[in-house]
């Protein structure tokens, strides 16, 4: 048995190194992955997180896993609330809305493919354009949000008007969404997102524009390029691009 060091992990559950104390080389203060902040200890205990076993044959080693509680005190670690374990409804209400809806993204394609198989094979919902994304996202919302908007038209721009997908007026929040085919890639994608954007800069009711993109059978390449290049704020109106699922 050798021992053990501490591996350093992203809010968002990404490992950025299995031997921190070992290889400071390999530390960062944030994700580049996501761009997260990172921590090697346990927020509320400071036990590390455990990482590479030394002291064993280099032949022995593995990949080290991201565990989900600490080994000490057994609290959950953040990235663990953000993949639904150890919450109810009351922990996730309970967040910042943005953060509830980001969720709700995060595990869209989970519920998806779960509703594909049914007792006795009844019929369910599939998912194949962005009406049934939307669909499926507006049940879910139902969970969290009571004041959900589907008829609001956006401002004009460029000689037409569009009706947004969801309004979540109390919270003054935007949900557009997509849904990638063949011939919708990164680059028609972001085309129309970069649309969306200009539009929303002049409706009174959006302060934070949440875009989407359900991406199944993964035709956006560089979807964290993607992500990074248009989520900023822009003017007073911050946009947050979300694409799931991801490898």
């Amino acid at each position: 048995m050798g021992t053990y060091d501490a591996q350093q992990v992203c809010s968002k559950g990404h490992q950025i190194t299995d031997s921190y104390y070992n290889k400071e080389d390999e530390r960062r203060d944030r994700c580049e992955k996501c761009g997260s902040s990172a921590i090697n200890k346990c927020p509320e205990c400071g036990e590390d997180i455990r990482g590479m076993e030394y002291g064993i044959g280099a032949s022995d080693k593995q990949a080290v896993p991201v565990p989900e509680f600490c080994a000490k005190c057994g609290t959950p670690f953040p990235w663990t609330s953000l993949n639904g374990l150890g919450e109810n409804k009351q922990d996730i209400k309970s967040r910042e809305p943005h953060g509830i809806v980001w969720t709700i993204c995060m595990g869209f394609h989970s519920v998806a493919r779960q509703l594909k198989t049914r007792h006795g094979d009844r019929q369910t919902i599939t998912i194949d354009d962005e009406y049934d994304v939307q669909d499926l996202l507006h049940a879910l919302l139902r969970l969290f949000f009571d004041d959900i908007r589907k008829e609001e038209w956006t401002p004009s721009y460029a000689g037409g008007s569009a009706r947004m997908d969801f309004l979540l007026k109390r919270e003054s929040i935007v949900i557009e969404t997509k849904m990638t085919r063949r011939g919708l890639g990164d680059k028609e994608i972001g085309e129309q997102l970069i649309v969306d954007i200009a539009r929303y800069r002049a409706h009174p009711d959006c302060k934070r524009l949440i875009c989407f993109v359900y991406d199944p059978n993964e035709f956006v390449r560089n979807p964290a390029g993607l992500e990074g290049d248009l989520s900023k704020t822009y003017e007073k109106l911050e946009v947050e691009v979300l694409i799931f699922p991801k490898k």
